[in-house]
């Protein structure tokens, strides 16, 4: 049977993390990476594997790249702390294991995201495929922070069974969550050279809540349909209000700025 690493990046997630790590359990190998945690996190993630690193902080894709050298696994399953694999997909992905041939580079999950009280099938939020499967040696993280991306060499496939994702624990979670995105948005803007533009940060907003709320039907999953397309404006006003801080003024100033 073809060996299988499960990848997870932690800080601080003493939490959630025993739940995703518990449906990763069928891996051959459980590969934590974590980036300073000061609280049970690390104590959790050792009751389930020797395979626990410190890394300090690298961004994301850097983290997940950084954990992927740490693997030793034919093929990857890749989750975040605040995630776990449902049964169905632990089923496809031990059928998939146990091919004697697999053609496919990777394998494309949907993700189920459990938000206020309520599991999002619209709002932008689903299917959210993401390339989470994936033969280490075709497979490498590309993405621009704050979110990771992996992209495969080889063709890619698609499963049923979804990642389960339990998001944001409250509003001040999500505020203070999409702040630091935002920032790091912000600087992988202006590292790929765009400049700030008035009239992103004046049209943007408003479409993005927009395009959430009646494009991607927002209004069917609820109140907390609302919120996210709410949250979704807030976060683009916050990303070109940071590319103009980064760019007018001084590094001093932005580093009195939450």
């Amino acid at each position: 049977m073809t060996k299988l690493s499960a990848l997870v990046i932690t800080l601080n997630e003493e939490r959630r993390l025993p739940a995703c790590l518990e449906s990763v359990r069928f891996a051959d190998e459980i590969v934590v990476v974590d980036s300073g945690s000061t609280d049970r996190t690390l104590e959790i993630a050792r009751g389930f594997t020797l395979k626990v690193f410190h890394q300090d902080w690298l961004g994301m894709n850097g983290q997940k790249a950084f954990a992927l050298g740490k693997a030793s696994g034919e093929w990857i399953l890749n989750l975040d702390a605040d995630e776990a694999a449902s049964p169905r997909l632990k089923q496809e992905v031990q059928e998939i294991m146990s091919r004697p041939q697999v053609e496919e580079a990777g394998f494309l999950i949907p993700r189920l995201t459990h938000y206020q009280g309520r599991w999002i099938r619209h709002s932008g939020w689903y299917p959210d495929r993401k390339l989470r499967l994936f033969r280490r040696a075709r497979g490498r993280f590309c993405g621009k922070d704050p979110h990771d991306e992996v992209k495969a060499d080889g063709r890619v496939g698609r499963l049923a069974g979804e990642i389960l994702h339990w998001t944001y624990e409250d509003l001040a979670h999500q505020v203070s969550a999409l702040s630091a995105y935002a920032k790091a948005a912000a600087r992988a803007k202006q590292e790929g050279g765009e400049r700030f533009r008035l009239f992103r940060l004046l049209l943007h907003p408003p479409g993005a809540f927009l395009r959430t709320y009646v494009l991607q039907q927002g209004f069917r999953d609820g109140y907390p349909g609302f919120l996210i397309a709410g949250m979704n404006s807030y976060y683009t006003f916050l990303k070109y209000a940071r590319l103009w801080e980064l760019e007018s003024l001084p590094a001093s100033d932005q580093g009195q700025s939450s």
